[in-house]
Formats: C-alpha cells, structure tokens, sequence
C-alpha cells in the first residue's frame, strides 16, 4: 500500500506546493513523540528491575485529579483532551486557530510543539485559500462584466444584420437621420450604434473631426446613455461608461496595425478632448471592426478555461489538506493514546477553507455560462475546454518502441559490420560518398538525437514534479509525453538506418553514384512529406504546434513572444550545423550537381559561401529579435542585455566562418579568439546565472540557489562544469588539426552532436528555474489578457 505521504507528494499542485500544509515536518514532530515514549517505557521498565515502583504515587495523583475536576474547565470535565479556539486575527483575514492542551500530556512539551505547528499550517492553508479565492471571485466578477458587453454588441451585430435584410427587402437602406442615403456596411453599423446609444470606434481612418483613438491605437467603446429605443436600456446600464478593445498584437498584421495607428496618431496631433467632444456630439459615422469582436469573443472564452481550471485546483486543494490533517491526527492519536483527532478535526471542518462554497458556485456559474453563450448549449463539446482529458500511457506505444527499438539496433550493427569491412572510414578516397552521406543522414540522425533528449528532458521533467505542460502551455488532450517521443525516435532511427543500409548496400553492390544518390534525398522528403502531411495521422497537433512555432521565429519579431517561442529558437542556436547540412542538400540536388556527381561545385560557388554566413546568423538573429521585442512590450531592461549576448555570438560566428574560408590569416586566428572568448563569458554568465538562477552567493545553499529540486548539490557544480567544457567546442576550429575526407566529417559531426548533448542538458535546468519561479509566485494557472477596458475621460 503507497503511503499517504507519497500520495500526497503525487497529487498536490507543484506551484502550490509551499501553501499545502507541511504533512513531512508534522509526521517529525509525531517521531520525536514516539521516540520520547519509548524512551519512558524503558526507563519504567529499569526502573522496576532495580526494585522501584511507582504504582502508589499514580494512586495518589489519580485521587488528586479526580477530587480538583470540578474546578477543572467544561472541556476537560467532559475529557476532552485539547480545547480549539479560533480568534479573529487583526493581520490575517478571517480567524487563526490556537489549541490548548487541557488533559495532561505525558510528553506535554513535545505535544505542545506538534499542536503550535498543527495550528500554523491550518492558519497558513486558511490564509492562502482565503487569497486564492478572493483572487478567483475577483476575476469571475471582470469576466461576468466582459460577457455582458461582449454579449450586448452581439445582440447590436445581430440587429443590424436584421436591419440590413429589411433595408434591402424594401429596394433601398434607412437614414437614421444624419446619414440618410448611405448603403455601405460601415453606416447601417454606424446607424443601429446610434439607435441603441452606442459609438463603437476602431480606427484612425474616420471622418475629419470625428476620431477616438488611445494611446496605442485601440478601439474605444462610447456609450451616450441612450435608453428610449429598443435594447438601449440594456446596453446602457451593461457600457456605461466609455470602453477600449484591447486585442493584443500577437500577428504580424495587428503589430503593422497597431504601429500604423501610433504613427497616425503622431501625425494627426489632435487632443482625446476634442476627439471626445466630437463623438459625443453625434456628427460622424462609426464602424465596427467583426474581426476584432470575434478575437475579444476568443480572449473570453480563454479566460472562463484558465478561472474554471484555478477553481479546480482550489477546489483540490482544499480536499487534499483535509484529507491530510485527518491522517496526521489519526498518526498521532494512535502515538499520544490520546482522543484529540476528533475535536481537532471539527475546528478543521469548519474552517473557511473547507466550509465555504463561494468557489464551488462561481466554477458551476462560469460553467453554464461558458456552455450557454459559448458553446450553443452543447455540454460535451465545453467539457472539452473545460476538463481536457489527459492522455493515458498505452502499452501498445511501449510495446512498437521495443519493437523500432530492436529494429535500429540490428540495423545499426549491419551497417557498422558493412562500413569495418569496406573501410569506407578508414579509406580517404571514399570523398563522394562521405560528401552525400553525411549532410543528410547526419542532419537526420542531429534531429533525431534532440528529439530523443527532449524525450529524455519530459521524463525527468515529469519524475521532478516540474510542471512544463504549464508552462509551454501545452494542452492535456493532445501534448507529447515521453513514450510518444521515444516512438518517434525509434521509429525515425529505423527508417534512417534502413536508408542508410539500403544506400551502402547498393554502392557496395557497383550501382552508380547517379543512380543511388537519391536515396538520402527520398529519405529527407518522406520526412518532409510527413512532417507538412495535413492529413490527421502521426501526431498531427503536435506537428501543427512544431511549424506554427517555426513560423514564429522566422517572422520574429511580428509574432508575440511566448515561452514555447524563444526556448524553441534556443535549440535552433545549437543546430547550426544541421542548418548548414540542409544548405548543401539544396544547392546539391537543385544546383545541377547531382547529374553531374561534382561534389565539390558547391564549395566552390561564392553564393553558397556567402549564405554561410546567412545561414548560421539566422537563429542568433531571430532570438535577438524575440529579445526586442519582449523589451519593447515589457520594458524589462534585461531583454536587451539578453539581445547582446546573442550579438556577441553573431559576431563570433562570422569570425570563425573567415577564419575557415582563410586558415592562414594570422589576424582572423586573433579575431576568432578574441570575440569567442567574450561570447564564451557572456554566455556561461547568462547560463548559470539568469537562465538556471545558479551562482548566488548568498543562497543557503552557496553558490546556487535557495530551491533545488534535485537534492544532492554536487549533481549542479557537475552540470556547471559540463556545460563549461562543452561551450569550448569552438577551440578545435583555432587547433589547426589536419584532417580530411571522413574523418574531418566525422569530426565535426561528433562535436556537433555535443552541442545538441549540452542544449539537452540544458534544457532540464532553465526549466526548473522557470517552475521554481512560478512556485515563488504560486502562479499555477495563466492570467488571460480581456478585451473590453475601461479608460479614464478626460
């Protein structure tokens, strides 16, 4: 039977973690009783072997008790063992809980000390969910405002579509009065607006006279308090007040907007005053933008998922400490002989944390809702949002990654076995076919060995309770877990090595080059193929999630920087070479060198060398433009110095591919060290520092940090120094180490296969850091950005 201790270590939430009650420390105080009666028993046990007998002094301290408890309070009159008193607390909100111990204790101290703990983790889970709840009330309090007005405009959209179909069965549209003739869409909006007393302005391009714009160019909600027409009652009292979308610029078309309208802004130079006065005046037109409105109906509907998602965790929150005060007490009832676990656990049950519903009725409210305006009344279809099942661990995945497993295996033996006997690797006239081998199945077999680390990454992740699901903010349903990537991988290496076998075999067997050359290619595409397939097979979602990141990045910075984002063009710095691989393969195939087998044509081709240059920029650049704009959205100062250390590597990069073009300038050599140096320094400094949170000399645990999920500190120094000896890959490029044909190849391949090692390793620790944060700030569901905002009149 697991204990409930493991139990609880399982199923507790890991940001919460700090605010659970300490179940460990209470079953210590719980030892030391044990301990302290054994001893007793012991020394009894001594003591009447030496002739000594205590049985008329506890005759005499009976009769004494029994003749004094009438002067004894109510409580231990009845034999109660300890009495619960809450008392309302000037700090805390609610009450605090002290017991006293009212039967006499034979370890009264140790007792003492277990209660006062006991009474400081009820007091503590009390406070934290009296916050949490409060928290989740006030954002259903927002979120019901934000439905109300999302669902006014909805009833306006709805109006003026029927407004529309009237205008144009009688051959012609309606004026209501100072737009009369006018039959774009724009002014039937701009008429059901002004009937229901509502202007509704998103941008800049209005009449003269006649704009509202914010600071950022965002749409403002005017409402004039009109109540005589039909409806205008209801959207007056719901939009009293004047209003701003906000709808984040997460795509490149609404970051060209947004920064359109500031510049308009600038240019048109005219105060929110007069723009006001205008408006309220009721002499221009209005739109309103459907786009907009459907991207504020998806933010909504965002927010009631991550509230109903936090109102499950308090609600097992809650459970979960209940649960864990009746073990500890029953633990220790059975140590003391004691009858206290009942009296305390009435004090328990009826603390706010367990008594009050509030949590309860908002999940059950934002549920109806969330069916009802979201969702058309299909239930099934909500609890898809609402409670996304987790995948189940299927012993078929198991069973075909034993399978792949040992099919790579045997295939890997064959051709190491075909390779020996050959000499291909030992043989330096084997140039075209190292030359067409190696830049694909390398590139390959590079993919293959970082997917198969971040497998490894999701398993130590998920055995360190480090909740990454959170923070990729990946979806329950449909996220990969370790056995789903270690299938791919086992299936991926197969088919690799089934290419590769099939490739040496037919070489071997005297085809030539130009008839077997397209075999690595062919290997690529069915890769590509499945990787673009649209088709809902091979993990379709995940792969969707994989090019939408990869979007994001090339377009860097239009796109919104999440996490998913930069950790993603992180591992795309430590895969250069795949990138570079990838540039050969494209100028090989498609330049006219595979009809002619000249395999060294590229080399040769001053374009291709030039795109070098590109080629291994790009990732440093894209992470430097994530970097900006991240600064440019939170102002965060670091984020710039984040954005140097990537230039530093650019620089550094470019050095070191001139100094390769040209082995022999004694000034490049300088340069290369100089700059890769600094990168070097800079780049361990924001490894340890800033990415793992590590080097802090005044943590209580020296030199690294205060929270560490991995208990045996060395296992950090250790992983410090590895990470410092594989940044120094760059050294072998200065050493001058004359190598040529396949073992330059393979050089650079096993060095390349470092980094991926290193960024896997690194993987795991800039992790924790990040859940270790979200910890501190006990932040286990996201807070989704709303559309509708008040703002201040002027």
């Amino acid at each position: 039977m697991v204990k409930f201790s493991k139990q609880l270590e399982a199923q507790l939430i890991p940001e919460w973690k700090g605010a659970f009650v300490n179940y460990w420390l209470l079953k210590k105080d719980i030892k030391k009783i044990k301990l302290l009666r054994k001893n007793e028993s012991w020394n009894k046990a001594h003591d009447s072997e030496n002739g000594f007998s205590c049985s008329e002094l506890e005759s005499v301290i009976d009769f004494l008790k029994e003749k004094t408890k009438a002067w004894l309070p109510k409580a231990s009159r009845n034999g109660d063992a300890i009495q619960v008193r809450p008392r309302i607390s000037a700090s805390a909100r609610g009450y605090v809980y002290e017991t006293e111990l009212i039967h006499l204790f034979e370890q009264a101290d140790a007792a003492k000390a277990f209660f006062a703990r006991l009474d400081a983790e009820l007091n503590k889970v009390n406070e934290f969910y009296t916050r949490k709840e409060a928290e989740f009330l006030e954002r259903g309090e927002t979120l019901k405002r934000q439905t109300q007005i999302l669902i006014d405009l909805k009833a306006i959209q709805s109006d003026q579509g029927s407004s529309k179909k009237s205008s144009s069965g009688h051959g012609g549209s309606e004026s209501d009065g100072s737009v009369a003739g006018e039959k774009e869409d724009e002014d039937v909006v701009a008429a059901v607006f002004e009937k229901n007393g509502v202007t509704f302005v998103d941008s800049p391009s209005r009449l003269s006279g006649n704009r509202s714009k914010t600071k950022k160019g965002n749409a403002k909600l005017y409402v004039k308090g009109k109540s005589g027409s039909a409806g205008g009652g209801r959207i007056g009292n719901t939009l009293s007040r004047q209003m701003r979308v906000d709808i984040p610029a997460t795509t490149p078309s609404r970051a060209v907007s947004a920064i359109t309208q500031m510049l308009w802004e600038d240019l048109v130079n005219q105060s929110s005053k007069k723009d006001e006065a205008a408006l309220q005046g009721g002499s221009g037109s209005t739109r309103i933008n459907k786009k907009k409105m459907q991207h504020a109906e998806k933010m909504i509907r965002g927010a009631f998922v991550e509230l109903y998602k936090g109102l499950g965790l308090l609600k097992t929150y809650s459970s979960l400490n209940m649960v864990a005060f009746g073990k500890i007490l029953k633990k220790f009832d059975k140590v003391s002989a004691q009858q206290a676990a009942p009296i305390y656990l009435k004090a328990v049950e009826r603390s706010y944390f367990n008594s009050s519903d509030k949590a309860v009725k908002l999940a059950d409210d934002i549920e109806s809702t969330f069916i009802q305006y979201f969702m058309e009344d299909d239930r099934k279809k909500a609890m898809k949002f609402l409670r996304p099942r987790e995948k189940k661990d299927s012993h078929t995945v198991t069973f075909f990654i034993g399978i792949f497993t040992g099919f790579f295996l045997a295939l890997f033996v064959g051709y190491a076995i075909l390779a020996h006997l050959n000499g291909l690797y030992r043989d330096s006239d084997q140039t075209g076919y190292v030359a067409i081998f190696f830049p694909i199945f390398s590139t390959l077999v590079l993919f293959n060995l970082h997917l198969f680390l971040y497998g490894c990454n999701i398993y130590m992740w998920r055995s360190t309770r480090i909740n990454y699901s959170f923070i990729f903010e990946f979806s329950p349903a449909t996220e990969l877990t370790y056995r789903d990537v270690f299938l791919i991988c086992s299936t991926f290496m197969t088919v690799v090595l089934g290419g590769m076998v099939a490739h040496l075999t037919l070489r071997l067997k005297g085809f030539a080059s130009d008839e077997i050359d397209s075999i690595p290619a062919l290997t690529l595409l069915v890769f590509v193929a499945v990787l673009f397939c649209p088709i809902n097979i091979i993990y379709r979602s995940s792969r969707l999630c994989f090019l939408r990141i990869m979007r994001n990045i090339l377009l860097a910075p239009l796109y919104k920087v999440v996490m998913t984002d930069f950790f993603m063009a992180d591992q795309l710095t430590s895969q250069i070479p795949l990138l570079r691989n990838l540039e050969y393969v494209a100028c090989y195939y498609l330049a006219g060198s595979f009809a002619t087998n000249d395999y060294g044509a590229c080399d040769h081709n001053k374009s291709y060398r030039q795109m070098a240059y590109v080629i291994s920029f790009l990732p440093y650049y894209s992470r430097a433009m994530q970097c900006a704009r991240r600064w440019f959205e939170e102002g965060d100062v670091w984020q710039l110095a984040n954005l140097g250390k990537y230039v530093s590597a650019m620089i550094a990069a470019g050095a070191r591919l001139s100094f390769a073009n040209q082995p022999h300038n004694d000034f490049l050599l300088a340069l290369v060290v100089i700059t890769s140096t600094i990168a070097t320094i800079y780049q361990l400094y924001w490894d340890f520092v800033k990415d793992w949170g590590l080097l802090n000399p005044r943590s209580k645990n020296p030199w690294l940090r205060d929270e560490l999920i991995i208990k045996q500190k060395t296992v950090y120094f250790l992983s410090m120094a590895l990470n410092f000896v594989l940044r120094l890959a760059w050294v072998q490029t200065v050493m001058h180490l004359k190598m040529t044909g396949p073992a330059d190849k393979l050089t650079g391949f096993v060095l390349a296969s470092l980094e991926v090692i290193r960024r896997g390793h690194w993987n795991f620790y800039r992790l924790e850091n990040e859940h270790l944060n979200n910890v501190g700030k006990f932040r286990a569901v996201n807070t989704v950005p709303l559309p509708f905002r008040e703002v201040d009149s002027d």
